[in-house]
């Protein structure tokens, strides 16, 4: 056994004492649809439904009773597991959020900590944030907790890693789990010592891991999408960079931000499991590995399920968008008596108008109409549109444009 092992294991142990290990779950529709025996180990069930509580903690208990004011910069699942383990040790936590934070984020800090933690809302943007809380921990002398950057806080995301061999009874084949700064990913790796092949998952519009597997070293991404927000890192962490740099990056893949979606569509309809963003990326990864991993043993992480209901529109518009089965197209429509009803006369019995709005009109015989369209099959799509095309419509398919989605969809 290694001396992180041993470490990570201690680490564990004390765990205990504040929450319990969290569920790894065999999951039968996942193992059925992927020809696998695929288990999920439900970090969206830990008392702040994200696996951060363990690094917090473990970086914490190592300060205390020496330091008694703990520091942090985050918008969401570190802030929470911060407020709690400030509130269990006893101590005085002031907690930096953006002020775009969701307010449902801000309200759950605050009950996570309670008295024992303050909010300050700072800058529109995540480094304002940072530098205003790394600002004021050195000047009021309190420890500043990375949400990743830290050795102690990487021991203490290991404790994944030590919960699934515990609970497993050996090795699995595969373990499958998302990346954003690197410490649950540096840590499960380093607990097992490289001897479980991993995959690796990002978000394809912020793959820090593999930026930095291309260049020999950590890089700042010029710009990143804040979508999948639990993994949402324009640079990976330099201490757990060092444990992932001989990773293969072959073993990191990039998964679409729309497919994700469909992923946490499926997981909430079907099993009734609701899951972040970040929580569902190495499931909807299976779609990817699904050659590799027949028959094999395959461990999920699902590091979060702090998922805003709010967003559940959003994320249903993507999916659908992403399956096809939803498009929007900028319509040039004849000002004529009929125009509207011939159009209408188009669409099939599974089709539904979704959005219809004029936007301008752009000459005397004709308006610009945008319209979105629900379907139930992708293909039916190739007989509308093969109607509106004999018919002489003119018209621009607008789904996959983002940038003219952000002004009119």
């Amino acid at each position: 056994m290694t001396d992180f092992q041993d470490l990570a294991l201690a680490a564990t142990a004390r765990m205990r004492a504040v929450f319990p290990a969290t569920p790894l779950m065999r999951n039968d529709y996942l193992s059925d649809k992927y020809g696998a025996d695929i288990w999920l180990k439900r970090e969206d069930l830990s008392p702040v439904r994200s696996y951060k509580i363990r690094g917090a903690f473990n970086a914490m208990r190592k300060q205390v009773p020496d330091k008694d004011l703990f520091v942090c910069a985050s918008a969401g699942n570190h802030a929470q597991g911060v407020a709690f383990n400030c509130r269990h040790f006893g101590v005085r936590g002031v907690i930096f959020m953006p002020v775009t934070t969701p307010q449902q984020k801000i309200d759950k800090t605050r009950v996570f900590g309670g008295d024992a933690i303050e909010v300050r809302l700072v800058g529109d943007y995540f480094d304002d944030t940072l530098g205003a809380a790394q600002a004021f921990c050195a000047e009021a002398g309190g420890h500043f907790l990375s949400p990743f950057d830290d050795e102690d806080v990487i021991e203490g995301q290991a404790s994944v890693a030590a919960e699934i061999a515990e609970q497993l009874g050996r090795a699995p084949d595969r373990i499958v789990l998302p990346v954003g700064g690197g410490g649950l990913s540096s840590g499960t790796r380093a607990f097992f010592g490289g001897q479980v092949p991993m995959t690796f998952v990002e978000p394809d519009k912020a793959g820090s891991l593999l930026a930095a597997l291309r260049k020999g070293g950590p890089v700042t991404l010029p710009r990143i999408s804040s979508f999948v927000d639990g993994a949402a890192v324009a640079r990976i962490g330099d201490a757990p960079f060092a444990r992932l740099a001989d990773v293969d990056p072959g073993d990191v893949l990039l998964v679409n931000e729309d497919r994700i979606c469909t992923t946490i569509i499926d997981m909430l309809n079907v099993e009734g499991i609701v899951l972040e963003p970040a929580g569902a990326l190495s499931i909807d990864a299976l779609k990817d590995i699904r050659e590799e991993i027949q028959g094999q043993t395959v461990v999920c992480v699902a590091s979060g399920g702090n998922f805003d209901f709010e967003r559940l529109p959003e994320v249903k518009e993507r999916a659908q968008r992403y399956g096809g089965v939803k498009k929007y197209f900028i319509l040039r429509m004849p000002q004529r008596p009929g125009a509207l009803k011939e159009f209408l006369n188009f669409l099939g019995p599974d089709d539904d108008i979704a959005r219809f709005e004029y936007l301008k009109k752009s000459a005397r015989n004709f308006g610009s109409v945008l319209i979105g369209i629900e379907t139930k099959h992708p293909d039916q799509f190739q007989s509308f549109l093969a109607k509106l095309d004999s018919a002489g419509f003119t018209y621009t398919d607008i789904t996959n444009d983002e940038m003219m989605a952000q002004f009119v969809i």
